[in-house]
């Protein structure tokens, strides 16, 4: 059986909703700021990053490249939610943004190049397909790893995710 790239995304973007879905809901609020060592990634921004990163999926497809400095300025600034409700309905507006643009494309326009660029300079290129693994999905295992320290690091319980925690879903 030959599955089509975007039928293979959207089933992944799926599964990985749940486990994000589920750490973000453990995400103390009132914690924003809290930061495990001073050059790491304040906590807010870090669940709001993973929050924001299936979007991802969209950029990838509705544009040809992503400069991270443009010559023109920065980047909008990530907006930090307050709220854990505020924080998942930006991950539902996220996965919406991501389900859309993975219906909305084909097979064909996933094996184009995309280009990923700092200040100008070509950083990374690659097919959309490659990027989106990379970039988007493998990314996003990586930054929610890493959440699930700093839930740990504040008593908050750690969720299973890909196999059993020490906090739930144990295999018997």
């Amino acid at each position: 059986m030959n599955m089509k790239l975007t039928d293979l995304f959207l089933a992944e973007l799926e599964r990985e909703a749940t486990g994000t879905r589920s750490v973000l809901q453990r995400v103390p609020e009132g914690r924003n700021n809290w930061k495990p060592h001073e050059r790491s990634m304040a906590m807010g921004y870090l669940a709001a990053l993973v929050a924001r990163m299936p979007s991802w999926v969209a950029l990838m497809i509705k544009q040809d490249e992503l400069d991270f400095k443009p010559a023109s300025g920065s980047l909008s600034p990530l907006q930090v939610p307050e709220t854990r409700t505020e924080l998942l309905q930006v991950l539902e507006q996220s996965l919406g943004e991501g389900r859309e643009a993975l219906t909305g494309t084909t097979d064909e326009h996933l094996l184009k190049p995309w280009r990923f660029l700092v200040g100008g300079r070509v950083v990374a290129e690659q097919p959309r397909h490659v990027m989106l693994r990379d970039s988007v999905f493998n990314h996003l295992a990586h930054h929610r790893g890493q959440l699930t320290v700093y839930l740990r690091l504040n008593d908050a319980s750690v969720p299973a995710v890909y196999g059993p925690s020490a906090d739930e879903g144990k295999f018997e």
